[in-house]
């Protein structure tokens, strides 16, 4: 889902609408005939919790959250069968400075965004903006006639609570407010 913001950025926020989660999961069962792998109880578990992610999880996040509903799954497993969404072309790695890998739900299905992150409290926040778009095809164009055909925009900066700013709070608190309240 995406919110449109008043200066025309689109915020992202990760619900997967119900006939994009059935597109990517025909595409990982599409994946596994044409690649001869076993449908195993373990691997649909973490398929399924990882395309419920609504956020950019790491292997240990995704780990806490299969054992939350099976105990036994180890963290082999979960490596493994990550590393086959990335090859299905269902999860995208992600560096943000930190030194911890991040995986997000990616396929042709899903919209192009850009990232917005705190240094200190970690806030990883998506978002589009066409006017970015517009200007990073005119800088690619002036430099020597490029066409882009893919790019990764990743914004590092404080968020107000970070910069100690009066009344200033951190998004993500609110957020995690927002969904304890559900």
């Amino acid at each position: 889902m995406v919110a449109k913001s008043s200066s025309g950025t689109h915020v992202h926020d990760h619900h997967l609408a119900p006939k994009h989660l059935a597109v990517l999961k025909q595409r990982w069962a599409d994946y596994q005939r044409r690649s001869g792998l076993k449908t195993t109880s373990q691997r649909e578990l973490i398929v399924e919790i990882f395309l419920h992610c609504e956020a950019h999880v790491s292997i240990d996040d995704l780990l806490t959250q299969v054992r939350e509903r099976s105990p036994r799954v180890g963290y082999a497993t979960v490596y493994r069968t990550i590393k086959l969404l990335v090859a299905a072309g269902l999860a995208a790695p992600r560096q943000f400075g930190d030194g911890q890998t991040r995986y997000e739900v990616t396929g042709p299905e899903m919209s192009h965004h850009d990232h917005l992150i705190c240094m200190q409290c970690g806030l990883i926040l998506e978002f589009e903006n066409n006017e970015i778009e517009r200007l990073q095809e005119l800088v690619a164009k002036r430099l020597g006639g490029f066409k882009i055909v893919q790019h990764k925009l990743e914004l590092y900066g404080l968020c107000p609570k970070a910069q100690h700013l009066p009344s200033g709070s951190c998004p993500n608190e609110a957020r995690a407010a927002k969904a304890s309240a559900r």
